[in-house]
């Protein structure tokens, strides 16, 4: 129901998912953990298994505001700053909850992780806040202070007022890392930037099981019209998920015998449904 009103909602960005039990585990620990205060996720699976559509959702369904970076030739650390600034005002002052997507492609610069395990260690960004933003925001969050404590009368000090603005930012602001565990970069960035990996908690996206992928098939091509009784419908359902299976076997294989690896994924797994649709028509 949440899915159908997601894609009534933002038409342009319609998701075509099928929530079956490995899918809704995912989307079910997603939104508890950007539920909860400070909570952060680090989402680990190949490309195209469906980590940044089940953020997109959960994000939806805990009401949060979505941002991820809208990456461009000239994008640089200077507009992260700006970004994530924008996303302090809503968090902090504005007190909104804030689900923050970052995959591996938006990481341009090393410097891009070093900005956000800062924010995941302490709250804080290294110059990402000049000394005039340090002088408003305690103005900005004493009437928030004052009404969550309930004190009357008394004047808090900036240094108060400036460590309760970073916990709410710290409570409303969840940052969700999509990465993908292919290559040396995962481990070197586990070495390099601990706050990813002991600030967040991390889902592994693992490889869908059969009945995930005939579910899909099930989906995508009880629909569709083939010259054929039900029943050999069926097995033709059942067996394009056990097409995929034996694809991804065949992998392990080739990576044993010729030491390269390959990746099927569940996004090969649609263009193969499509691919037959397609090649049936």
């Amino acid at each position: 129901m949440k899915l159908e009103q997601y894609n009534e909602k933002f038409p342009a960005k319609k998701m075509n998912l099928v929530i079956f039990d490995d899918a809704l585990k995912h989307l079910l620990r997603l939104t508890r953990i950007i539920n909860a205060p400070s909570g952060n996720v680090l989402i680990v699976g190949v490309g195209g298994s469906g980590k940044q559509s089940l953020t997109k959702l959960a994000a939806y369904i805990a009401k949060h505001v979505q941002f991820q970076i809208s990456l461009t030739k000239t994008y640089n650390l200077t507009n992260l700053m700006e970004d994530v600034k924008g996303l302090y005002e809503l968090a902090g002052p504005g007190g909104q909850s804030v689900t923050f997507l970052m995959t591996d492609a938006d990481v341009k610069s090393e410097n891009f992780l070093e900005a956000i395990n800062s924010h995941l260690a302490t709250g804080e960004i290294p110059g990402l806040l000049l000394k005039e933003d340090k002088d408003v925001i305690p103005l900005q969050v004493r009437p928030l202070y004052m009404k969550d404590l309930g004190i009357k009368g008394e004047d808090p000090s900036t240094t108060v007022l400036w460590n309760y603005f970073i916990s709410r930012v710290k409570d409303h602001l969840h940052c969700v890392l999509a990465f993908s565990p292919v290559g040396n970069k995962f481990r070197e960035r586990a070495q390099k930037f601990p706050s990813l990996f002991n600030e967040c908690s991390i889902d592994w996206v693992l490889p869908w099981p059969e009945e995930a992928l005939i579910s899909v098939s099930t989906k995508f091509l009880s629909e569709f019209e083939i010259e054929c009784s039900d029943k050999i419908k069926l097995e033709l359902m059942t067996h394009m998920g056990k097409v995929h299976n034996m694809v991804t076997e065949v992998c392990t294989l080739y990576y044993q015998q010729m030491r390269r690896h390959v990746y099927v994924t569940p996004k090969s797994y649609l263009s193969f449904i499509g691919a037959y649709s397609e090649l049936y028509n």
